[in-house]
């Protein structure tokens, strides 16, 4: 079944190809196109169903690009496609994920010393090749050499944002199965890691041949890796998922086990052996002399279920058999939640539906696709009480004319204030200002002045130490919010190393709200530094940074972020409604 997931890749790779060959213009209409049909609400297979036409009715998809659709749906390929891979035959995806590395620098690579895979990159790098190339030089190849390790173990990782709806989708699917007496996702994807390896499902049924074989009829899988009686792996639009059947009696123990982390639960089974209790992925047994003598067992260790099983039906009942309450699976990390949990501090988390506005999204004027309008009806419709309109301004990391100069926005504001007039939900007029190398801000003095709510983002140097710059603008008594404060991209870009602890301590002294980006590529800040941010008594502020309305939709990744860094309500700075948001800017 082709989904709007696969179409979107594909043009995608058109796009990295184009780009790669020098070809202009064109890679663009084909990002643009691919944003457009993975968020679309429509099935991409029925409108191709229904014609070129139906399909070119997605905003930003041509004639040209429609026709393309409709053959890879139709085949399952695209013979222009397959010529410029034969053109070059090179593994974009993992080498694009080498920091500095675009689809123009792979071409070029290619056409210079042949190179295809990581492997050629790395071992270009190491013999000093690279350097000779025209256009390239010796920090270049430095910078490539030190970022091909962290590329490999990025292809080996999946965002959460493309594994969690595949989980979910999933999850549905098993549900409606018969024989399923519960079903939920494990590991790293239901602790909202933001990058994960498989998708964990875990089930619940008496009969695990035939959940086994109702998982491997999962209509959305292309492949069975492999399948058991107890477990099976599918692959689903390039992702593994793996299921495993449990006896309903286990399935609490099993999902408690199952969604770790390791350090979690060795954590978990030492407090056990201290209450003489075993604790496994089949329950928690009662192994004291007195027990095992009962059940007439004299090595507890031959057997996972020796003892008197105390309890595994239920999540909550786990922990409740160590004398401590049920803990979110997002906080399981092992950083210090136990300790928490036995001291009945464990925080009251940030929940889904409590973040009531967006502190930073975009428009047409710099690098949006949609009105000032419509990205205020776009948040009103999601059910926000208010959102921010924070273009990109002028100055370093943004090239291609996508910020608006001072002059600009000075005509951008008025806009933005008649929006919110003739809105239902508050309007702020703001800006997504730069954070400069120096901790200087790219918008004149004045200027900031006369904005509701100013964020303040690094674009430009984004490696090495960057701590000054933002302690420097978190300083500025004009910036309100540190947007994206690291700048990594996930699985493409480490970003800037920051003393989390200092900046936070500097953000809590100026009322600074430190940014919880919630696009799924970026996830900036991630857990555990929320969690160092609260400690401090700074605010932090989930934002989508969204460039259409669709991309509001990612706030719940930004608050499972928080939640990762045992966030509450009263943490969240858009949690509040928008006169709490005059009162914190004024």
């Amino acid at each position: 079944m082709t989904t709007n997931d696969d179409v979107a890749d594909r043009l995608e790779e058109f796009a990295d190809l184009l780009a790669a060959q020098g070809v202009e213009y064109k890679p663009r209409a084909y990002r643009r196109a691919a944003e457009n049909v993975r968020e679309t609400p429509d099935d991409i297979a029925g409108l191709a169903a229904d014609g070129e036409d139906a399909v070119a009715e997605i905003e930003g998809v041509g004639d040209a690009i429609a026709s393309k659709v409709v053959e890879y749906v139709e085949t399952g390929t695209i013979d222009e496609l397959d010529e410029l891979r034969a053109e070059l035959p090179v593994d974009m995806a993992a080498l694009t994920r080498v920091e500095g590395v675009g689809p123009k620098t792979v071409g070029a690579l290619y056409e210079a010393l042949g190179v295809e895979t990581l492997d050629d990159l790395d071992a270009a790098a190491a013999a000093g090749e690279i350097r000779e190339v025209s256009g390239f030089g010796a920090k270049t190849e430095q910078n490539i050499a030190e970022n091909v390790e962290f590329a490999r173990e990025a292809t080996a990782r999946e965002l959460l944002g493309d594994a969690r709806p595949s989980g979910e989708q999933v999850v549905a699917y098993m549900e409606s199965q018969s024989g399923v007496d519960a079903v939920d996702l494990a590991g790293s994807l239901r602790r909202w890691k933001e990058t994960i390896g498989d998708v964990d499902v875990l089930v619940a049924g008496a009969d695990s041949a035939a959940v086994v074989d109702a998982f491997t009829d999962w209509p959305a899988a292309d492949s069975v890796i492999e399948a058991g009686e107890q477990k099976a792996s599918v692959r689903a639009g390039g992702l593994r998922v793996d299921c495993r059947v449990v006896d309903p009696s286990e399935f609490g123990a099993a999902l408690q086990y199952f969604t770790g982390s390791k350090d979690h639960n060795v954590a978990l089974r030492n407090r056990a052996i201290e209450r003489d209790l075993k604790m496994n992925e089949y329950g928690v047994f009662d192994v004291s002399d007195g027990a095992l003598a009962a059940s007439g067992v004299e090595d507890p260790d031959a057997d996972q279920r020796a003892g008197e099983r105390v309890a595994g039906e239920t999540e909550a009942g786990m922990y409740e058999a160590l004398d401590l309450p049920h803990i979110p699976p997002e906080m399981r990390e092992n950083w210090g939640e136990i300790e928490a949990a036995e001291a009945d501090e464990l925080p009251d988390l940030v929940a889904d539906g409590e973040v009531r506005g967006d502190l930073h999204v975009h428009t047409d004027w710099s690098d949006g696709d949609d009105t000032i309008t419509e990205m205020v009806a776009g948040a009103a419709a999601f059910g926000h009480d208010y959102v921010a309109i924070t273009d990109h301004a002028t100055g370093p990391g943004m090239v291609g004319g996508v910020g608006v100069s001072d002059e600009e926005l000075r005509e951008q504001i008025p806009e933005i204030r008649a929006a919110g007039d003739d809105a239902d939900i508050a309007v702020f007029a703001g800006v997504e200002a730069n954070i400069g190398t120096d901790g200087s801000i790219s918008v004149a003095e004045d200027l900031l002045a006369d904005l509701d709510l100013v964020v303040a983002s690094p674009h430009a140097g984004l490696d090495g130490d960057g701590t000054d710059r933002l302690v420097a603008a978190a300083e500025h008594p004009a910036v309100d919010v540190i947007g994206h404060p690291t700048g990594r991209y996930l699985n493409r870009r480490r970003g800037l190393d920051v003393d989390v602890e200092r900046l936070a301590a500097v953000a809590a002294e100026h009322d600074t709200a430190l940014e919880i980006n919630a696009n799924v590529h970026r996830l900036d800040l991630g857990g555990r530094a929320v969690k160092t941010v609260i400690e401090a008594g700074a605010p932090v502020a989930v934002n989508t940074d969204a460039h259409r309305p669709t991309g509001y939709e990612q706030v719940r990744f930004g608050v499972h972020t928080a939640r990762r860094g045992w966030a509450t309500t009263t943490d969240v700075l858009n949690t509040r409604g928008p006169d709490g948001i005059r009162e914190f800017v004024a």
